[in-house]
């Protein structure tokens, strides 16, 4: 068995968190997903590829949402290197029509969907007094009202079709905590949340599961410029985790996998997350404060 990377010596007892079985393996029987659909947005790079993938390695025919055709590209290439079908479409989620044609074309290829991932969202950091309300209003769009036109869409077809079916909202800790450096995005995150557990309690008479995914640090090369460079301020973000390690991707699409399952079929209105306990550490002494402007190396506010 594999260790994480620590800081400490053996003597310490340090050891953090091991490290997960190798990319490839499952806990789930091999074609948990057989015939079954799976629409995952944003699904052609980063998280959502890696939730995809899994997905796929189970079975699923994969179906993914991107509103950047070099994103639908990446994406379909990975999914095709499993063997398994994959569908990719254009479609902007803040856009209730865009996402019903979404639906439209995942169901005339492979037949109503059972699962829907709702990964794709807006984020980047801004300290709140420099937040455009243009900025503001994107990153909602996407991340919650976007999120609820897509579980919209399937519920209201699985509801008719008299089909049971599986969502997972892709969340933050943030919903929780607050986020600051990211007003928006955590704003947005929260109503996320809180959509997992009313929609939950809404459509589990119709055999719909809603539940929440939140994963911690999952480092990736498609992270966008701005985020590299503020993890790029933490110089052994190991260290930095109560795992003493990052997550591996490979382990959000496990669980991904997992709440859509049939062995869960009990767990609604849940937000897991995954992130090593990382979001639940507290300091036995307050660090110094240093705002949000100075983590970012942004001088003076000039209004």
């Amino acid at each position: 068995m594999t260790t994480a990377h620590t800081t400490g010596s053996a003597g310490d007892g340090i050891i953090g968190l091991p490290d997960p079985p190798a990319a490839g393996a499952s806990a789930l029987p091999a074609g948990t997903f057989d015939g079954v659909a799976v629409v995952v947005t944003g699904g052609g790079t980063g998280l959502g590829r890696a939730i995809a993938t899994e997905f796929a390695r189970l079975g699923a025919a994969i179906v993914i949402g991107s509103r950047k055709p070099e994103h639908l590209d990446a994406g379909r290439e990975a999914i095709e290197k499993l063997g398994v079908p994959v569908l990719t479409a254009r479609c902007d989620i803040r856009d209730p029509e865009q996402v019903a044609a979404l639906f439209d074309t995942a169901e005339a290829e492979f037949g109503l969907p059972g699962v829907l991932v709702n990964n794709a969202a807006a984020n980047f950091p801004v300290p709140a007094e420099d937040m455009s309300p243009n900025a503001w209003r994107t990153v909602v769009d996407i991340t919650l009202n976007g999120t609820y036109f897509c579980a919209r869409e399937l519920a209201r077809r699985l509801i008719a079709a008299g089909k049971p079916g599986s969502i997972i909202n892709v969340g933050a800790s943030y919903a929780w905590t607050g986020g600051p450096g990211f007003a928006h995005s955590a704003a947005a995150k929260a109503g996320v949340k809180n959509m997992v557990e009313t929609l939950a309690v809404e459509w589990g008479p119709y055999g719909v599961q809603v539940n929440g995914l939140v994963p911690g640090l999952f480092p990736h090369e498609d992270m966008t410029a701005d985020i590299q460079a503020n993890l790029a301020r933490t110089h052994d973000k190991d260290g930095a985790q109560p795992a003493m390690r990052v997550g591996r991707l490979r382990e959000l699409g496990w669980a991904a996998t997992f709440l859509a399952s049939p062995y869960a079929r009990f767990i609604s209105g849940h937000t897991l997350v995954v992130d090593g306990a990382n979001w639940q550490r507290r300091a036995l002494t307050n660090p110094t404060v240093v705002t949000v402007r100075d983590q970012m190396g942004r001088g003076p506010f000039v209004p």
